[in-house]
């Protein structure tokens, strides 16, 4: 089992969302940014660790969403997924394909890694209701 940490960097009604490339494991699906957890880290570091390597910003967690467990045919993982805002940096697609801001309202027109369509439903159920 494979444990993720990954963040939903949300700005002005919109979350940061970003696309595999084509040479990663689940080529050109959409996730969120992040990434596996290191022996003696926490998720917490893994995710600040991550979202710098990945895409050179500085985030704060905000909230933590329900965690995810997910069997692909060749791997299985848990995501640990975390509401975050931005404290610093440019973003800067160091692993992906591209990065985008999208509206909430436009998060089901992408395709998703699997593992990550439980995590995009539980945001807009939960945010829906803050409306």
């Amino acid at each position: 089992m494979i444990h993720v940490a990954c963040a939903l960097i949300e700005k002005d009604q919109q979350l940061l969302i970003c696309q595999r490339s084509a040479d990663m494991k689940l080529p050109l699906k959409w996730e969120f940014p992040g990434g596996k957890l290191e022996d003696g880290e926490t998720l917490q570091e893994c995710l600040l660790r991550e979202v710098l390597e990945e895409i050179n910003l500085n985030i704060e967690i905000v909230e933590e969403l329900t965690k995810v467990e997910y069997h692909y045919p060749d791997f299985s993982l848990t995501l640990y997924p975390f509401v975050c805002t931005i404290i610093g940096g440019e973003i800067n697609a160091n692993e992906h394909e591209q990065v985008l801001w999208v509206d909430r309202t436009e998060l089901f027109r992408f395709d998703w890694a699997n593992a990550d369509l439980p995590i995009v439903e539980e945001y807009i159920r939960t945010r829906r209701e803050e409306v």
